[in-house]
């Protein structure tokens, strides 16, 4: 079943598998924080995803960057993390201000808003190591708007695992940076069935990296279509398998559920650099999204997916 989409884009920087507009607290996670400038703070990206061949197409290989003069505002915090090995359990909270922060700038804090960023060009941009349909491993970029985005068709996949990949920055309104990753292998996530039960962990499996230079980052929300109410992540090795454990699964069901729950299994390589706004990101990744079934759930987005005594509800379940 096609799951309906959800989520938006942008155009700010955001940690891998993460999303714009919200960030994780007492997770390690990253991001674009809610402070003022500088620092390890997210503040520009090169994006490089491998997108896995569906019904509706083929495989294909996208590149995107951007680099903004400071943090990306986040309106929605992930805080009280609940750790358990290498996932943690977090609930959002959203800060308040009194007084409205307007167009220009959000609500990061209670009572504390912080301006929105403005995007620069950062000069030509020499990326290396990613090969063409041309049958080339080096092009450039020139920026429109700010954004950066290949001219030239991209290979599936257009690396070996391990290779170096390379970004190169000559520099404008920033001076001249380089970024530094590895190329990955496509995932291919081989769990099937997926189950939440209350009381019983969640198993996950994929094709093991047989590079070593890969990270996983794993998101399960159940409740996003409903407005969330709670997320595990989790960081791992890449070593094909992953056990969230029961009690975790325990507590994020109990915090609610909504129709077409899924998880988000993200093999990554990242290199950064700092400049003086903040921290860039060359990341490497390839997404795979997986159903999630849990017992006595019906997803629908029109009553008629429903049975006959249910109706379909906003937040896309059958009661």
């Amino acid at each position: 079943m096609t799951l309906p989409a959800c989520g938006s884009s942008n155009g700010s920087p955001t940690a891998a598998g993460g999303a714009a507009g919200s960030v994780s607290a007492g997770t390690g996670g990253d991001s674009s924080v809610g402070g003022a400038g500088g620092g390890s703070q997210l503040v520009g990206s090169f994006q490089l995803k491998l997108v896995a061949a569906t019904d509706q197409g083929d495989a294909t290989t996208n590149l995107l960057g951007k680099v903004y003069d400071g943090p990306t505002p986040v309106t929605t915090i992930w805080e009280r993390p609940q750790v358990d090995g290498p996932c943690t359990l977090t609930t959002p909270r959203v800060p308040f201000c009194n007084v409205a922060c307007g167009g220009s700038s959000a609500c990061v804090e209670d009572d504390v808003c912080l301006p929105y960023p403005t995007a620069h060009g950062v000069g030509t941009v020499t990326v290396s190591g990613v090969n063409t349909v041309d049958g080339t491993s080096s092009f450039t970029m020139t920026p429109i708007a700010n954004n950066y985005q290949p001219s030239v068709g991209l290979s599936y996949p257009p690396f070996a695992e391990g290779d170096p990949v390379t970004v190169a920055a000559a520099g404008d309104f920033f001076p001249k940076f380089s970024l530094n990753s590895s190329g990955i292998a496509p995932l291919e996530l081989t769990s099937t069935e997926l189950t939440l039960k209350d009381g019983q962990e969640l198993g996950l499996t994929w094709t093991k990296s047989a590079a070593g230079k890969s990270t996983v980052h794993v998101k399960l929300d159940i409740s996003h279509h409903g407005g969330s109410r709670g997320q595990i992540e989790c960081d791992a090795d890449d070593s094909g398998s992953l056990k969230i454990s029961a009690p975790l699964v325990s507590k994020l069901l109990a915090l609610g559920v909504a129709g077409y729950p899924t998880v988000i299994v993200t093999r990554r390589s990242i290199g950064s650099t700092t400049i003086s706004a903040g921290r860039v990101e060359l990341v490497v990744s390839s997404v795979v999204e997986r159903s999630i079934a849990i017992d006595g759930l019906s997803s629908c987005t029109k009553t008629k997916d429903c049975p006959a005594d249910k109706t379909c509800q906003s937040d896309l379940t059958c009661k």
